[in-house]
């Protein structure tokens, strides 16, 4: 008897644990976990999302770096971390490219964490130099139909979303091109500026630049919308391949387990974070994106479609299971 009172006594105190945990939170900093370089993307995000939810939330958000293995190894801090909403992630959109890349994932990449929100959304540019023969998409699947297998095209690595973003056009546009990778995509830009190769794939917005100072040409962009920031530079789909649609993303979740309070106490920082002028503008211009936030919902429904479509891919290309 004395057993069972004492169970009973155990499961109150925890039930009861749980509101109160909600009701105090945030009472300490919470960590806001990336999986890339010092001075990137990724950090750039999670710094300018950083400094708002702070002053929202009333609680430090510090940002920490857990680099290696494709973003792979800060996912498995969070999906390891106490589901308590003091450790989030930022991933991005390869972390939905892990389910069909790796084959012993320690994660996985939708069941093991409660997602909170989206941030952005970002296209990709394909790109090629000034003598180039082709000047757009049908100029370019009529040069690799010319000559299969022999067409080269740079990426920032294999298994890369820009990678996969070539794949994914191969197979919509039937054509065979050799995908050459580099370590990330300023090593790939060198290769195409130095003449290595003819094409690359790569951010829209790191293009732009580029195109401006007429070191390349941009063929098309790969979001179903043109990109501002190249706005004569036409989408994939309007140039023949018709339902393209790739972007890169970055959002923010936390462990699975984390309190659904908790949870929607973060993603109402995140909209709250977003609708700031000052904070949309510069996510804006430093991803030459879309500002979007989301539901935890409909963010877990965005990745486990992006999963499954790229686990398709890395399947039909025949590209290698990473360790």
């Amino acid at each position: 008897m004395k057993l069972r009172e004492l169970a009973y006594a155990l499961i109150g105190t925890v039930l009861l644990a749980g509101p109160t945990l909600a009701a105090d939170y945030p009472s300490r900093p919470i960590t806001l976990i990336h999986g890339f370089a010092a001075g990137g993307t990724a950090d750039a995000i999670s710094r300018i999302l950083a400094q708002p939810m702070s002053e929202i939330l009333k609680q430090p958000v510090i940002v920490e770096q857990r680099t290696g293995a494709g973003g792979n190894t800060a996912s498995r801090v969070v999906a390891q971390a106490a589901p308590d909403g003091y450790t989030i992630g930022l991933p991005t959109g390869g972390h939905a490219v892990s389910a069909g890349l790796y084959k012993n994932l320690p994660f996985h990449p939708v069941d093991s964490f409660e997602m909170i929100s989206t941030v952005v959304y970002y296209a990709f540019a394909i790109a090629a130099r000034p003598d180039f023969p082709a000047n757009d998409i049908k100029g370019l699947i009529a040069q690799a139909k010319s000559q299969p297998g022999k067409l080269d095209y740079g990426s920032a690595g294999v298994g890369s979303t820009h990678h996969l973003t070539g794949e994914l056009l191969a197979s919509m546009a039937g054509i065979q091109w050799n995908h050459i990778p580099y370590r990330g995509e300023a090593a790939a830009f060198t290769g195409l500026l130095s003449g290595e190769l003819p094409i690359i794939i790569a951010t829209a917005v790191t293009v732009a630049p580029q195109l401006r100072a007429g070191k390349l040409k941009a063929l098309a962009v790969s979001s179903p919308t043109r990109f501002r920031g190249m706005p004569d530079v036409p989408t994939v789909a309007e140039s023949g391949i018709p339902g393209f649609d790739v972007r890169t993303w970055a959002g923010l979740f936390a462990p699975k387990g984390t309190p659904k309070e908790i949870v929607a106490r973060l993603n109402a920082a995140v909209q709250q974070s977003l609708a700031r002028p000052d904070v949309k503008t510069r996510l804006g211009e430093l991803v030459g994106g879309e500002v979007q936030g989301s539901t935890p919902e409909a963010m877990k429904a965005m990745v486990t479609k992006e999963a499954a479509r790229w686990t398709d891919v890395i399947k039909k290309a025949s590209i290698p299971q990473q360790e």
